[in-house]
Formats: structure tokens, sequence, C-alpha cells
């Protein structure tokens, strides 16, 4: 309650926060356009592999060309200001960056950033919700182990969603399902970089305008995105999918507290303590009025009759027992609210959000009837979007992670809807020793199996 005042002490003791930045994109942007109003942030270093569109970003945010005129981290701790470079590398080399953001978006990188954040001793917020996906559990108990913070990234659907389950066990009360909003219809499951823009109602020559990137947004749209955020809900919460996945029932906020409950007291859901995404349109591709496409959202249960009479008496929309009832956030504010995680984990070394167990996988799913020598594209692309199942499940099968389904070509065919294995693909040598090939190996084993879901060591 007050982490304020906690940031006002920072930097009136000449002690801020200093953060290094690992991608400058729109996420990493939003955040930098707070960074110079927030008291005891310093963004010591920002990482971007295009450091001309860093700077030009910096500049559409307010910042003055000598605030990150540095030329090297060393200076930019003595001075005060921000040095920018295409190198990660000279980043995690830097004397006193205390936090580390991922924001790159790619797995593969993101894992290997977060390794070495943890290794040279640095809290890591990781926006990169992908690589947390393909390998939070293991990359969380690493953090552990070695006294450091990794955390999801406050902002992002995934921590509001675990800030509300939090605040419901908190308050004594039993969670029955979490999960967020979006715009949901069976076919967005057949999108490609070609049909996206479509969907959005722009054209492709508006979306290049805007530098929106096709790949990325087609995931969100295609389910991928969904799931793998739904997945790193259930390993940070213990909440887990259904069966069969998402289904993303449509539903109107105020119905919330009535649909997304068990289906045998009348709702949607397969059981308590579920994971699940609401569409923001009916299946006749009509928005709904009152939906809740950008927001987040929590439901619990009275455990008592007298709470059940607590909830009528203070005007709280329930289901039609009155036993069932909701709490929603209709938006997310994303890299906006980042500045939340890294205080939390530099001044209170806590995490907002953070897997503890690996309950849930997403993994490469057929677009299309795929051939044998096709090239798998990953997430966002042509041949697979990613599917929620829970990590049991995806381990008996030996479903291939969405993460890793990139660059590697198919030895057999897979039809679509079909979820991808790993027998399918021709897994090249150097891939095998790779070293984010093996951290996901590592944590199957860790986690997996008859252990699957439990709770990582403290």
């Amino acid at each position: 309650m007050n982490l304020h005042r906690d940031l006002q002490a920072r930097a009136e003791n000449d002690n801020p926060i200093r953060v290094g930045l690992i991608g400058a994109g729109k996420f990493g942007t939003m955040f930098l356009s707070q960074t110079l109003r927030t008291p005891g942030l310093h963004v010591m270093v920002i990482a971007d592999l295009d450091p001309g569109r860093a700077k030009r970003n910096l500049a559409a945010t307010g910042w003055e060309p000598h605030q990150y005129g540095a030329t090297s981290a060393a200076k930019a701790l003595a001075e005060g200001t921000t040095f920018v470079t295409d190198n990660a590398d000279r980043l995690f080399e830097a004397g006193g960056v205390e936090v580390v953001i991922e924001a790159t978006g790619d797995p593969e990188v993101g894992i290997r950033h977060a390794l070495a954040a943890i290794e040279r001793g640095r809290h890591i917020i990781m926006v990169n919700v992908e690589a947390d996906v393909l390998a939070g559990p293991l990359l969380a108990q690493k953090a552990r182990d070695a006294r450091v913070v990794y955390s999801m990234a406050y902002g992002d659907q995934p921590a509001l969603i675990c800030e509300q389950v939090d605040w419901a066990r908190s308050c004594g009360l039993d969670v029955v399902a979490a999960g967020k909003g979006t715009k949901y219809l069976p076919t967005f499951h057949a999108s490609t970089p070609d049909t996206v823009w479509d969907h959005y109602g722009l054209t492709p020559e508006r979306a290049a305008a805007s530098g929106m990137n096709a790949k990325m947004f087609n995931s969100f749209l295609d389910g991928t995105k969904s799931g793998i955020e739904m997945a790193a809900v259930a390993n940070a919460t213990g909440l887990t999918p259904a069966p069969g996945g998402l289904t993303f029932p449509a539903c109107d906020v105020e119905d919330i507290a009535s649909t997304l409950i068990p289906q045998t007291d009348g709702g949607s859901l397969h059981h308590k303590g579920q994971v699940e995404v609401i569409s923001s349109c009916g299946r006749d591709g009509m928005d709904l009025e009152h939906d809740l496409r950008w927001g987040v959202y929590v439901t619990f249960e009275a455990p008592t009759d007298y709470v059940a009479d607590c909830f009528a008496d203070y005007g709280l929309i329930t289901d039609p027992t009155g036993r069932y009832s909701a709490l929603w956030r209709p938006y997310h504010l994303i890299g906006l609210e980042l500045g939340i995680s890294v205080a939390w984990a530099a001044i209170h070394h806590q995490a907002t959000g953070a897997a503890t167990g690996f309950r849930a996988d997403v993994v490469a799913t057929a677009k299309r009837d795929l051939a044998a020598g096709e090239m798998l594209d990953g997430e966002g692309g042509y041949t697979v979007w990613g599917k929620l199942m829970t990590a049991t499940d995806a381990l008996a099968v030996g479903a291939l992670p969405i993460g890793l389904a990139r660059d590697l070509p198919l030895k057999l065919t897979v039809p679509a809807g079909q979820i991808v294995t790993w027998n399918d693909i021709d897994l090249p040598l150097e891939r095998r020793t790779d070293t984010v090939y093996m951290m996901r190996r590592e944590m199957e084993a860790l986690f997996g199996g008859k252990g699957a879901g439990r709770v990582a060591a403290e």
C-alpha cells in the first residue's frame, strides 16, 4: 500500500532502482514513458537490436536526447543517464543494474536472458510470457536458489489475474475460476499473417504504417496468446485448464458470476479451480454489449451462508443461488503499469506472480493439413497455433511445445486440428544440444510425469 513512498525514499537516498531493459518495443516503450514520472527509478541500460528505433521511441515518449546519450553503461551509472546498445551482453556486464526486464517476446532468447540475469544476481521481470510458459517453473526455481526474484510483468494480464486470485484467497474466499477476455471465434484458429488484418478491420498498409507485426497480432487472434497467458496463470496459481483446453464461452460481464462456475451449478466450467478465457462476441460474430475484451476476472464462492448473505447485503452480482460472485477489471494498461513489478522485486523482494509448478502447457496444433517436409513457423504463423493442455496430458502424448515449434521440419504428415508431437518432427542435432532445448527437457524431468503440477521446492 506504500510502494510510492518506498520509491520516494529510494530517490531521496540517491539510491534509485537501476533497471536494464531488453526490448524497446511497444511494451517496453510504454514502461519508458512512465519512468520519467516515477521517483526512485533509473533506466540505466536499454538493449534493443535496433538502437535507432529505441531512441526514436524514447523521443516520442518525452525523453530529451541528453537523457539517453550515455556512451557506456559506466557513464550512465555515473551521470544518471541511459545507455542504449544493440548488445544485451553489455547490459549484463554493466555494474549497478539491479533489475532486468525481458521484453523481447522471443521464447528462446528470453530464456537465455533470464538465465544470464539469474547467474549475475539480478532480479528478472519476464514480460516474455512465451519464455515463461516454455521453462518458467525451472527458471523460477533457479531464481529462488540464487536468491533473486523471477516475476511476471504487472500490467500484463497474467500478473493482474494472479493478483485477483491472491486477493480472493487472502480474503478467505474460494476461487472458482480466473482468466481474461478476448475476441474469439472458432475460425480464428486457422488465421494466418495473410488474413489477420481483415479480422482487425485494418488494411495491411495501415498495419505496416503503425509498425504492427502480423505474426504477433495473429498469435493474439488464433488462440495461442490466450493459451500461453492461461498456462502462465495456472503454473503460478494452482488453477488448472479443462481437459479439452480453453472453451472461450461468450459472456457479458454481468453474467460472469453465473457463467464461470461449474456446469453442475448451471455454468460452463469443467471443474472448480479452472482457468478460462471468455469471448467478447457470440458465435454469430456479434459483439456483446458489456464485454471484457481487454480485462481480467475472478469468480469465487461464498464458503458459508453468512458470507452469501453478505454478498446480497452489499449488492454483489451473483448467480441465481447467491453463492457465486465475481470481480473484474475492465482494462489492463500493459507497460504503463510495469514499474509495479520493478518496485516489488527491488524493494520487497517479491514477485507479482511466478510459476510454482508445471501444471499447464501450450502445444503446437496444426492449422491445416501439414505435409512431411514442411517447416513449422511457430507462434502466430501459417502452420500451427498453440492449444492449452494440462501438463500431464501434454507430456503423456509427447506434445511439441509451441515455444519450440519454429524452424523445425516435419517428418510425418499432421492433419488439421491434430497436436504436433516430438515424433512428428525431425529435430536437428544442434537443437538437441541447445541450451533452451535442454532447459525444457530438464524442466519436464524435474516437474513432469507424476510430478506435473506439484509445487516447486522453496
